[in-house]
Protein backbone atom coordinates (compact mmCIF):
# COMPACT_ATOMS: atom_id res chain seq x y z
CA UNK A 1 0.00 0.00 0.00
CA UNK A 2 2.52 2.16 1.28
CA UNK A 3 4.63 1.83 -2.76
CA UNK A 4 1.22 2.49 -4.34
CA UNK A 5 1.28 5.62 -2.57
CA UNK A 6 4.58 6.85 -3.20
CA UNK A 7 3.89 5.75 -6.93
CA UNK A 8 0.63 8.17 -6.88
CA UNK A 9 2.15 10.77 -5.30
CA UNK A 10 5.20 10.52 -8.23
CA UNK A 11 2.85 10.47 -11.10
CA UNK A 12 0.46 13.55 -9.15
CA UNK A 13 4.02 15.37 -9.24
CA UNK A 14 4.89 14.75 -12.18
CA UNK A 15 1.93 15.61 -13.93
CA UNK A 16 1.60 19.16 -11.74
CA UNK A 17 4.78 20.00 -12.75
CA UNK A 18 4.37 19.28 -16.24
CA UNK A 19 1.44 22.44 -16.11
CA UNK A 20 4.16 24.56 -14.73
CA UNK A 21 5.94 24.68 -18.35
CA UNK A 22 3.11 26.41 -19.89
CA UNK A 23 0.73 29.45 -19.33
CA UNK A 24 -2.81 28.18 -19.34
CA UNK A 25 -4.51 30.70 -17.91
CA UNK A 26 -8.37 31.21 -19.12
CA UNK A 27 -9.12 35.05 -20.58
CA UNK A 28 -10.73 37.39 -18.61
CA UNK A 29 -13.91 38.20 -19.97
CA UNK A 30 -15.79 35.25 -20.77
CA UNK A 31 -19.60 35.13 -21.60
CA UNK A 32 -20.79 31.07 -21.69
CA UNK A 33 -23.81 31.83 -23.62
CA UNK A 34 -21.99 33.31 -26.67
CA UNK A 35 -19.78 30.15 -26.39
CA UNK A 36 -22.62 27.51 -26.72
CA UNK A 37 -23.12 26.30 -29.96
CA UNK A 38 -21.18 24.26 -32.86
CA UNK A 39 -17.82 24.83 -33.21
CA UNK A 40 -15.25 22.70 -35.47
CA UNK A 41 -12.35 21.07 -34.27
CA UNK A 42 -9.94 23.00 -36.53
CA UNK A 43 -6.37 21.35 -35.01
CA UNK A 44 -5.57 19.20 -31.98
CA UNK A 45 -3.48 17.42 -30.31
CA UNK A 46 -3.08 13.72 -30.75
CA UNK A 47 -5.40 11.94 -28.42
CA UNK A 48 -6.06 8.24 -28.32
CA UNK A 49 -9.82 9.08 -27.91
CA UNK A 50 -9.91 11.31 -31.25
CA UNK A 51 -7.15 9.15 -33.03
CA UNK A 52 -8.25 9.09 -36.75
CA UNK A 53 -11.55 11.51 -36.87
CA UNK A 54 -12.38 13.28 -39.39
CA UNK A 55 -14.73 16.21 -39.25
CA UNK A 56 -14.68 16.42 -35.87
CA UNK A 57 -17.41 18.91 -34.52
CA UNK A 58 -18.57 20.14 -31.08
CA UNK A 59 -21.66 21.34 -29.64
CA UNK A 60 -22.45 22.99 -26.38
CA UNK A 61 -25.69 23.64 -24.99
CA UNK A 62 -27.34 24.67 -21.54
CA UNK A 63 -29.05 21.87 -19.80
CA UNK A 64 -32.34 22.31 -17.27
CA UNK A 65 -29.76 21.04 -14.12
CA UNK A 66 -27.27 23.98 -14.88
CA UNK A 67 -24.68 21.93 -16.63
CA UNK A 68 -23.54 22.24 -19.93
CA UNK A 69 -24.53 18.98 -22.69
CA UNK A 70 -21.09 18.19 -24.40
CA UNK A 71 -21.73 16.35 -28.23
CA UNK A 72 -18.66 15.93 -29.98
CA UNK A 73 -19.09 13.98 -33.70
CA UNK A 74 -16.89 13.19 -36.53
CA UNK A 75 -16.16 10.47 -38.76
CA UNK A 76 -13.75 7.56 -37.70
CA UNK A 77 -12.47 5.38 -40.86
CA UNK A 78 -15.68 6.62 -42.76
CA UNK A 79 -18.55 6.33 -40.41
CA UNK A 80 -19.63 8.39 -38.05
CA UNK A 81 -18.52 8.46 -34.69
CA UNK A 82 -20.43 10.61 -31.69
CA UNK A 83 -19.60 11.16 -27.70
CA UNK A 84 -21.58 12.49 -25.00
CA UNK A 85 -20.73 14.43 -22.17
CA UNK A 86 -21.11 17.41 -19.72
CA UNK A 87 -19.33 20.30 -18.13
CA UNK A 88 -20.17 22.40 -15.50
CA UNK A 89 -19.02 25.74 -14.80
CA UNK A 90 -16.57 26.63 -11.88
CA UNK A 91 -15.69 30.17 -9.74
CA UNK A 92 -13.50 31.44 -12.85
CA UNK A 93 -16.11 31.47 -16.43
CA UNK A 94 -13.53 30.34 -18.93
CA UNK A 95 -12.47 27.42 -17.07
CA UNK A 96 -15.24 24.80 -17.73
CA UNK A 97 -14.73 20.81 -16.25
CA UNK A 98 -15.51 18.17 -18.61
CA UNK A 99 -16.84 14.94 -18.01
CA UNK A 100 -17.06 12.36 -20.45
CA UNK A 101 -16.32 9.28 -18.42
CA UNK A 102 -18.78 8.91 -15.40
CA UNK A 103 -17.64 11.27 -12.24
CA UNK A 104 -14.31 11.58 -13.48
CA UNK A 105 -13.98 15.54 -14.62
CA UNK A 106 -10.92 17.46 -16.57
CA UNK A 107 -10.27 21.15 -16.60
CA UNK A 108 -11.39 23.02 -19.86
CA UNK A 109 -9.60 26.17 -20.56
CA UNK A 110 -11.05 28.67 -22.87
CA UNK A 111 -7.23 30.58 -23.39
CA UNK A 112 -7.89 32.90 -27.04
CA UNK A 113 -11.58 33.92 -27.80
CA UNK A 114 -12.27 36.16 -30.40
CA UNK A 115 -13.93 39.36 -29.31
CA UNK A 116 -17.55 37.66 -31.65
CA UNK A 117 -16.70 34.08 -30.53
CA UNK A 118 -15.71 33.02 -34.25
CA UNK A 119 -12.79 31.13 -32.46
CA UNK A 120 -11.22 30.02 -29.74
CA UNK A 121 -8.06 28.61 -27.93
CA UNK A 122 -8.63 25.19 -25.76
CA UNK A 123 -6.32 23.74 -23.18
CA UNK A 124 -6.52 22.13 -20.14
CA UNK A 125 -4.61 21.58 -17.26
CA UNK A 126 -1.22 20.50 -18.40
CA UNK A 127 0.57 20.62 -22.02
CA UNK A 128 -0.45 17.24 -23.33
CA UNK A 129 -4.13 18.56 -24.21
CA UNK A 130 -4.77 21.76 -26.86
CA UNK A 131 -7.24 22.72 -29.36
CA UNK A 132 -8.05 25.15 -31.99
CA UNK A 133 -11.92 25.70 -32.26
CA UNK A 134 -13.91 27.68 -34.95
CA UNK A 135 -17.15 28.50 -35.96
CA UNK A 136 -16.50 27.52 -39.40
CA UNK A 137 -14.37 24.43 -40.64
CA UNK A 138 -11.33 26.94 -41.83
CA UNK A 139 -10.06 29.76 -41.03
CA UNK A 140 -8.04 32.80 -42.86
CA UNK A 141 -4.30 32.61 -42.83
CA UNK A 142 -4.02 35.79 -40.69
CA UNK A 143 -6.22 33.91 -38.01
CA UNK A 144 -4.40 30.73 -37.90
CA UNK A 145 -0.98 33.00 -37.34
CA UNK A 146 -2.12 35.40 -34.63
CA UNK A 147 -3.52 31.72 -32.90
CA UNK A 148 -0.47 30.33 -33.58
CA UNK A 149 1.69 32.68 -32.06
CA UNK A 150 -0.81 32.97 -28.97
CA UNK A 151 -0.40 29.28 -28.46
CA UNK A 152 3.46 29.72 -28.85
CA UNK A 153 3.88 32.39 -26.67
CA UNK A 154 2.48 30.31 -23.87
CA UNK A 155 4.49 27.17 -24.02
CA UNK A 156 2.87 24.98 -26.25
CA UNK A 157 4.80 23.10 -28.97
CA UNK A 158 2.00 23.97 -31.80
CA UNK A 159 4.22 21.57 -34.23
CA UNK A 160 2.36 18.96 -32.59
CA UNK A 161 -1.06 19.84 -33.91
CA UNK A 162 -3.37 17.97 -35.97
CA UNK A 163 -4.90 20.20 -38.83
CA UNK A 164 -8.62 18.12 -39.02
CA UNK A 165 -9.91 17.35 -42.19
CA UNK A 166 -13.55 19.13 -43.01
CA UNK A 167 -13.94 17.64 -46.42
Amino acid sequence: MKRLLSLLSVVLLSVCSMAGDIDNSVVKNFELKRFLGSWYEVARYDHWFERGMERTKASYSLRSDGKIEVRNTGLKNGKPKESKGKAKTTDTPALLRVSFFGPFYSDYRVMLIDKNYQYALVGSSSDSYLWILARTPKLTNDVKALILKEAKRRGYDTSKLIWVKHE
